[in-house]
């Protein structure tokens, strides 16, 4: 598996845009690669399957963080293995997703998913894994869950908010607490 320091890898798959046009057949879909948004900080999350429990919980939570990403300079994109038309399928009939703001990347071909290291050798589905990506494309951070536990969009803030300060930031520390000095 790909880890902090790895250059996320290259990457070229058809998406449903979030939004209203992601919910219309002749605008939903959209290519995205690693050069899409070039120049901002990235949040890729991976989800098993469409049409599953879990999963909507995590995609709503990250679709309503949409804002506090943006006003961190951080395009959030969810993935897994099903195809851009399952996808759309899945927005149209799920209610919680209809209002869904971010894109769904479909990594059909699971070249990302593979590159990244996070296909579950039992299930053959992606991990439920997140990655932090820095505007020079380097993996700050890597987070993977079990299949049957959801993580927790908040705990991503936190820590982009640390890696964007550049600072020592302790445990459990949140925007706008000290940071820790090193001794001189």
């Amino acid at each position: 598996m790909l880890t902090i320091g790895d250059q996320f890898p290259s990457f070229n798959v058809q998406a449903v845009q979030g939004g209203p046009a992601g919910l219309k057949l002749d605008t939903a879909f959209v290519d995205i690669t690693e050069k899409s948004d070039a120049g901002k900080w990235k949040v890729f999350f991976f989800w098993p399957k469409d049409f599953t429990f879990i999963c909507p919980t995590e995609i709503v939570a990250f679709g309503k963080l949409k804002g506090e990403f943006a006003d961190r300079d951080t395009v959030v994109y969810g993935a897994s293995t099903d195809t851009e038309f399952v996808h759309l399928n899945w927005r149209l009939h799920h209610e919680d997703l209809k209002g869904l703001a971010i894109p769904m990347l479909a990594d059909t071909k699971r070249e990302l998913s593979e590159a990244l290291g996070i296909i579950s050798k039992s299930a053959g589905v992606a991990l439920r894994a997140t990655f932090i990506v820095d505007p020079d494309n380097v993996i700050r951070f890597v987070s993977v869950n079990d299949l049957d536990v959801g993580r927790n969009p908040q705990e991503v803030i936190r820590v982009l908010d640390g890696l964007q300060s550049d600072e020592l930031c302790p445990c459990n520390w949140q925007k706008g607490e000290e940071f820790l000095k090193p001794a001189a």
